[in-house]
């Protein structure tokens, strides 16, 4: 892991990315410090108090899990089987038969968070393909971009 620029973010920045990430804006709480690490072959990381609990993606801040860990997780949510789980942590992409239950105002291109149904714990983070009604109501094809879960770089990263 090579670090290729580190920074703290002006005051101003904070407020435009809490801005973006609307009901998740807790995350970044009043007075701290937000630091941004560029590091070669990750997505660029937002440091919270030195903890790495959101990203940027193609321009797009989003939660890490380190951040949903202890977070109540009552919209944007996919929740999938025991059978998916095993998948999903490996890397791989929802697909629509693993998915038991959905939030229905999820729109396709949203980021959304992908919660096991026993624990309702996180496992991952991602993009929808599909709406929420028909992440549930499909039974073929891929609903869910996988782009963090639990074990990934992203996961196990300590700066």
């Amino acid at each position: 892991m090579k670090i290729k620029k580190r920074f703290y973010l002006k005051n101003k920045k904070i407020k435009e990315v809490k801005k973006e990430l609307g009901n998740y804006e807790n995350i970044i709480p009043k007075k701290s410090q937000v630091e941004l690490v560029k590091i070669e072959d990750y997505p660029d990381i937002l440091l919270i108090d030195g903890k790495p609990l959101l990203m940027q993606i193609d321009g797009k801040t989003i939660p890490t899990l380190h951040s949903m860990i202890n977070t109540e997780i009552t919209e944007k949510y996919a929740t999938v089987d025991m059978g998916a789980i095993n998948f999903v942590i490996k890397g791989a992409d929802i697909m629509s038969p693993g998915i038991v239950d959905a939030d229905d105002s999820i729109q396709p291109g949203e980021t959304i968070v992908i919660i096991e149904e026993t624990h309702h714990k996180p496992l991952a983070i991602g993009t929808s393909l599909i709406s929420g009604k028909e992440m549930v109501e499909n039974n073929k094809g891929k609903a869910i971009e996988n782009l963090h879960y639990v074990g990934d770089n992203i996961w196990e990263l300590n700066i």
